[in-house]
């Protein structure tokens, strides 16, 4: 445990993942900010955060305008990551476009695909419908023999290197003056509507002036010390690299199959799958157990009908992460706490937190600098929608 070299803070960031690092990074890109930070991560090697077990995809095909733009931010912010955080030593990024291309097996769904399309192409995003004969044109490998519509857009969709920006936002924050400390915060002391101190593992009480919670799929732990609910709980996700004995002659989009299983290219010859679990309950933040039993008869045979090619395929590795699954409506929760007004909640994201990091951690450094938003409004997604039971209705979660 490492204590604070200080006893009170302007702002205390509890969680040091891409979320809480985010933040700190755009709190000292914020001029009107002159405060001290401290983020406090219980686990500095990040070896078992929501981060860490991360796909490292962006798409821009979501139904709700705000999460397209988040998005585009994002593609943005990475591929001139070298220029946003002022540095010659930041690595060239790019975004590996080969898009997603979600499958339709039903009318109903494909008038959800054309739906969104609309707000898609309105935002500036570059989606295309395909019919089932377009996407075997274009794809050959894919049996579509059930399949009534196709979406895909290959416009800064894909995958990038989460990890790398995640470095560059941890260690440029140090440098500017960000201190971060390995310790957990186990109780938090509020006085009616203000946060007052947290209470660290190791002893020392520490005065803020507000705090963020940024502590992922454990949001709702940390929510409950101040005396609030979050509804935020842990959801397992699984995760495997496979080879194939017959390789693609051609990338692999990340195809969402209307079976809810997804698979996409992952290197030149190795591809990726991923899958929830069924039944899909809230687990421990600290349970990573696989279920082996779920690649043999789910996923498997999934991908193998809907690419013969791939029948003789191998597992490479696996893993299991976890979502910080919103409850409510599967979208982001931010801003403050109605009743404690220096409470602020950066929870929920629901699996697509990684891609959401560069505009939500700026829209809460704004937050905290100003009280408001400055860049995009980021207000429908504020604590207060689950008070006034007005949840976001996004038709484009994974």
């Amino acid at each position: 445990m490492q204590a604070p070299r200080h006893d009170t803070y302007d702002v205390i960031i509890i969680g040091g993942a891409i979320m809480g690092s985010s933040t700190a990074w755009f709190l000292t890109e914020t001029p009107d900010f002159d405060g001290r930070v401290l983020v406090v991560e219980r686990d500095m090697t990040y070896a078992a955060c929501s981060t860490a077990h991360t796909n490292s995809c962006m798409r821009q095909q979501f139904s709700e305008t705000l999460n397209v733009q988040i998005s585009q931010f994002a593609a943005d912010f990475v591929t001139n990551l070298r220029d946003r955080i002022g540095d010659d030593r930041v690595p060239d990024q790019t975004i590996q476009s080969y898009g997603y291309l979600y499958l339709a097996d039903t009318e109903g769904f494909a008038a959800t695909l054309r739906e969104n399309q609309k707000v898609q192409l309105a935002a500036g995003a570059e989606t295309e419908l395909l019919t089932a004969d377009e996407i075997a044109a274009r794809y050959p490998f894919y049996n579509v023999d059930d399949i009534v519509l196709g979406s895909i857009n290959r416009k800064d969709e894909g995958y990038w290197d989460g990890g790398t920006v995640f470095d560059w936002w941890r260690r440029s924050a140090r440098d500017r003056g960000v201190e971060y400390i390995q310790n957990e915060v186990v109780a938090i002391t509020r006085t009616g509507g203000r946060i007052d101190s947290v209470t660290l593992a190791s002893g020392e009480v520490v005065s803020c002036g507000q705090v963020v919670n940024a502590s992922g799929p454990r949001g709702a732990r940390t929510a409950a010390m101040a005396g609030v609910d979050l509804p935020v709980e842990p959801r397992k996700r699984f995760t495997w690299i496979f080879s194939a004995e017959k390789p693609l002659d051609q990338d692999l989009p990340l195809t969402i199959d209307p079976s809810g299983v997804h698979f996409r290219q992952d290197g030149p010859t190795t591809y990726l799958a991923g899958c929830p679990a069924d039944p899909d309950p809230a687990v421990e933040p600290d349970d990573f157990a696989m279920d082996h039993a779920r690649w043999q008869d789910h996923v498997w045979p999934i991908i193998a009908t809907r690419i013969p090619q791939f029948e003789a395929i191998r597992v490479v590795t696996e893993w299991a992460g976890h979502y910080a699954f919103n409850t409510f409506d599967q979208n982001a929760i931010m801003g403050p706490h109605p009743e404690v007004e220096n409470f602020i909640f950066l929870n929920g994201f629901s699996g697509h937190g990684l891609q959401q990091s560069p505009a939500m951690g700026r829209g809460t450094a704004e937050w905290l600098t100003f009280g408001a938003y400055r860049s995009l409004d980021l207000t429908p997604f504020n604590y207060d929608r689950i008070t006034r039971n007005a949840p976001i209705i996004e038709k484009a979660v994974i």
